[in-house]
């Protein structure tokens, strides 16, 4: 650790590094930024290389959940606990959008990619998601320079009634396949324990694999057809893509919150209640 940010007497939620320019490389000098949001529903701008906050913006009234860049790094797209999601630009500090589809319960993902829309028959620059506690995912197309945001399509995921409240539940989580071009992969509480694609093409899920329990983290890897899932006993597997024997691995303390790819597709980071894991992956 070379330096550390600034200390705030709320606590940070949720975070995401600006993403670079497709083509370009760092320019000399160039400072790396992270974006986090925090419990009072503050989303904040971190200078990296000079160790200071540069930009504060309040886009919401409840505490942050979940938070990224656009795929081009020009605006912050932020969820709070209250199911509100806020499109924000890092350049003014003003919030353009703000989408209430998910009102009413915390947002646990929010995704974007670059994509071709043609095929959609939307325009745009890119697509994003967002999912719900609730087992809902809405999925958009944007133009930000043209001030576009269209609903693409809607998912409900049913599942059984239970006794516990929505917080003991297992997460609901979605992620757009980076393999297979218009296929999104749902993991949640529901019917059975499965790992859904779905295909916003076709409007179905195209197919499912079955898994040991509710996963609790999910990822997918940029770089070969397979993902990794977390569970609640500590288990870590990962899955090779659309079928094939699945490896599991122990070394967590406790249940596996988190699972996330490098870019590159060659390491993962794995945490846990006090345990941060990364893996070498000699066939990425």
């Amino acid at each position: 650790v070379t330096g550390s940010l600034p200390i705030s007497l709320q606590s940070c939620q949720c975070l995401a590094w600006k993403p670079r320019p497709v083509g370009l490389w760092p320019c000399p000098g160039e400072s790396q930024h992270v974006v986090a949001g925090y419990s009072d529903g503050t989303v904040r701008v971190f200078s990296v290389s000079r160790t200071e906050m540069e930009l504060k913006m309040h886009p919401h009234a409840a505490a942050l959940t979940a938070i990224t860049y656009s795929t081009d790094g020009e605006m912050i797209l932020s969820g709070g606990k209250d199911g509100i999601v806020a499109v924000s630009s890092p350049r003014t500090g003003m919030t353009i959008h703000v989408l209430a589809d998910h009102k009413g319960s915390p947002i646990t993902v929010l995704q974007c990619i670059r994509k071709q829309y043609h095929d959609f028959g939307v325009e745009g620059g890119e697509l994003w998601l967002a999912t719900s506690s609730d087992r809902r995912v809405s999925v958009w197309a944007s133009d930000w320079l043209q001030d576009k945001c269209e609903l693409l399509d809607w998912l409900s995921f049913p599942a059984p009634a239970g006794p516990e409240g929505l917080d003991s539940l297992p997460p609901s989580l979605a992620a757009f396949c980076p393999w297979e071009h218009g296929v999104l992969v749902y993991v949640g509480f529901g019917l059975q324990k499965e790992a859904l694609f779905y295909s916003l093409r076709k409007k179905q899920v195209l197919r499912k694999i079955s898994l040991p329990a509710f996963a609790t983290s999910l990822s997918l890897s940029p770089a070969a057809s397979f993902m990794a899932i977390g569970f609640g006993d500590r288990l870590l597997r990962l899955q090779p893509c659309p079928a094939g024997d699945p490896q599991d691995y122990a070394g967590h303390d406790d249940t596996v919150h988190l699972c996330r790819f490098a870019p590159s597709g060659r390491r993962l980071l794995t945490a846990s209640h006090s345990a941060v894991l990364v893996w070498e992956l000699t066939g990425a």
